[in-house]
């Protein structure tokens, strides 16, 4: 399976994995969820492979902004929903190199996911 990193790229840490993996000489692709839609199906894999708590960012501006009635509800359903809705409630980026999954960006992390080190 090729190595994918999703995100968008104005953010700061989805520039720093590109230019990390670019930098490593890593084949990868990069899937701009601001710019296509997010695939359930690749939502539903990350929920099952790293549980919906990881997958799932509260410390965006996003989630913050909810009413307290909502984030207060939040379980695996709500969280689906909630990404479906905005892909700024994913943890970002996610890299996927088939085998594993890491949330957010770093560099001694992905050194060990491609034996870099």
């Amino acid at each position: 399976m090729t190595t994918t990193l999703y995100g968008f790229k104005s953010c700061d840490m989805v520039k720093n994995a590109l230019k990390w993996l670019d930098g490593h000489g890593v084949k990868h692709e990069f899937f701009d969820y601001r710019k296509d839609r997010l695939d359930p199906k690749v939502l539903d894999g990350w929920f099952a492979r790293a549980g919906w708590e990881t997958v799932f960012n509260k410390n965006s501006t996003s989630f913050k902004e909810l009413p307290e009635a909502k984030k207060a509800k939040l379980d695996a359903k709500t969280a689906r929903a909630l990404i479906l809705e905005d892909t700024n409630m994913i943890k970002r980026p996610v890299l996927d190199t088939g085998g594993k999954l890491q949330f957010g960006f770093k560099p001694d992390a992905y050194a060990a996911a491609f034996g870099k080190t």
